[in-house]
């Protein structure tokens, strides 16, 4: 049985991460170790931490859940603490307030990752966005393709940070590039994936949505400068020219969309 590392990050979280908890504790699937990074909440997130704990340990779910809180510089540098403690299989980072589709969705992915000996490198799946009460909206617009490859996302990241499952024995080496304020997620996956291929590691799609991702995130709230950040990021990884040769691709759907 493969086990799974869930990575929350929160900060004055308390409007959104009951739903991640509560999300979290109804996974069937007993190989779970939940890590919660926290940076050093000053609203009710702590409580609320406590109150999952106190749930989780009632139930009898045999997840793990292991609590940081302190001041750190940001999210990046709290994911890049949760790499550090994974000890588990895979690695998923689910923010505050995105959620788990359904109480089996590990069961799920357990399913799709076959022979222990034969690891994929990485696992992913579907996304849909989800509003503040958890309704559906819509699906994510980039969709992951059959075969994924790190030169996969010079077409956008087709596989959103939160259903992409990486293998923890790869993904610790690799931390985010804390020098991105917004899409350092965009970075990790490709690096992630460049290493995989060095390392003759699959890539596997488990077919099916595996994230509720919850509207208005970081880089929504930021969207210009986001931009920006994931043409630098882009650039690094598939060369000036490939990468603006992509983007007149974008501008040029986008005029006769409209």
């Amino acid at each position: 049985m493969i086990t799974f590392t869930i990575i929350t990050c929160t900060f004055n979280a308390q409007s959104v991460a009951k739903r991640t908890f509560r999300s979290v504790l109804r996974q069937t699937y007993r190989g779970v170790e939940h890590l919660i990074i926290d940076g050093a909440s000053t609203d009710d997130t702590l409580a609320m931490v406590r109150n999952y704990q106190y749930a989780n340990d009632k139930e009898r779910t045999g997840h793990i859940i292991k609590v940081t809180s302190e001041k750190d510089q940001g999210l990046y540098f709290a994911m890049n603490k949760g790499l550090q403690q994974a000890q588990n299989d895979y690695i998923v980072f689910l923010n505050a307030g995105d959620t788990f589709p359904s109480g089996d969705t590990l069961d799920r992915i357990s399913l799709s990752v076959g022979e222990r000996e034969d690891l994929p490198g990485v696992l992913y799946g579907d996304t849909d966005i989800v509003d503040n009460d958890g309704n559906f909206l819509r699906h994510r617009r980039l969709c992951p393709p059959e075969h994924l490859s790190w030169r996969s996302f010079k077409w956008g990241m087709l596989v959103c940070h939160q259903s992409f499952y990486a293998l923890t024995k790869i993904a610790r080496d690799i931390p985010y590039n804390t020098n991105y304020h917004y899409s350092a997620d965009v970075d990790w996956c490709i690096r992630i994936m460049q290493e995989c291929e060095k390392e003759g590691l699959k890539l596997r799609n488990v077919h099916g949505v595996v994230t509720h991702y919850l509207a208005e995130g970081l880089t929504t709230k930021n969207h210009k400068a986001s931009l920006k950040e994931r043409f630098r990021v882009m650039k690094k990884h598939y060369g000036l020219l490939i990468t603006l040769w992509v983007h007149l691709c974008f501008a040029f759907r986008a005029f006769y969309k409209h």
